[in-house]
């Protein structure tokens, strides 16, 4: 069933996010040469506990921890370990939130340190096709229009691999919900856009190959062919006003801005 929020929903829905992207920022200011993903993950639950918040992550399916930590050639579901950070990693936090019951879910790719020019265009492409997926969540679209900016995007950018088996969701009074958001070019039309409709799109693409394996740990997704990988991810709710980036500080108005496209944030914050 896809779950259509008032507008009173909406502000709990905000009231996530921003959990999330709080939380994020805290995160990303510790990802430096020798700071493992364990550190990160004590950071997340502490940072939780703070604002009365709860993880949608720990427990999901059996996954061990509050925050997925995925580190260069592994696209997502990362399990956090030991092991430090090197100068020149690329990180991927995958992290939610729970608050009086709605949910927030975010991603994105970080550097440690410098990296090569290759690497860092693939972040920046990859999160560039992110809010192009999010400026194509007009009311009255369809959900293909947003895979299909994201591959446009993409396919503009570089030879890149842009992986199939993972994709967005709806979120709402839970983490995945209907529908099901692809990063590509679908003959399915898929749900229309209607305001109080609230999205998780996540592309995530790699420098080679877009074929991916699942390890022993039936969670750790990795390239088959080694190369790296980036994800962004953001919550996006439809309104009439234009998207409404539900775990952007600002609501994704500096950035909707650039791009040209009316954004919620104007409105709501």
């Amino acid at each position: 069933m896809i779950e259509i929020k008032s507008p009173e929903q909406l502000a709990g829905m905000r009231a996530a996010g921003l959990v999330v992207a709080e939380i994020h920022e805290v995160m990303r200011a510790a990802i430096v040469p020798g700071a493992t993903p364990l550190d990160l993950d004590v950071i997340a639950r502490r940072e939780l506990a703070a604002r009365g918040a709860t993880s949608n992550f720990l427990g999901y399916g059996g996954f061990p921890a509050t925050v997925c930590v995925s580190v260069n050639d592994v696209v997502v579901h990362g399990i956090p370990d030991a092991t430090p950070f090197r100068d020149g990693d690329v990180v991927s936090l995958d992290f939610g939130a729970v608050l009086d019951g709605w949910h927030g879910d975010a991603a994105v790719t970080v550097p440690v340190g410098e990296v090569p020019d290759d690497v860092a265009r693939l972040l920046v492409d990859c999160d560039d096709a992110l809010w192009s997926g999010i400026t194509a969540m007009k009311s009255g679209r369809r959900v293909r229009d947003i895979g299909t900016a994201i591959e446009k995007t993409i396919e503009a950018r570089g030879d890149y691999g842009i992986v199939e088996e993972y994709g967005g969701h709806g979120i709402g009074t839970a983490m995945h919900m209907d529908p099901h958001v692809m990063n590509y070019r679908t003959r399915q039309r898929g749900p229309k856009l209607v305001p109080g409709l609230c999205l998780a799109v996540e592309p995530m693409i790699t420098l080679g190959g877009p074929e991916t394996h699942v390890l022993a740990d039936e969670w750790t997704v990795k390239t088959d062919d080694g190369s790296w990988a980036a994800h962004f991810e953001h919550s996006i709710a439809v309104t009439p006003e234009g998207p409404w980036v539900l775990t952007a500080l600002d609501g994704g108005a500096a950035r909707l801005a650039e791009l040209g496209v009316p954004a919620a944030a104007a409105r709501r914050g």
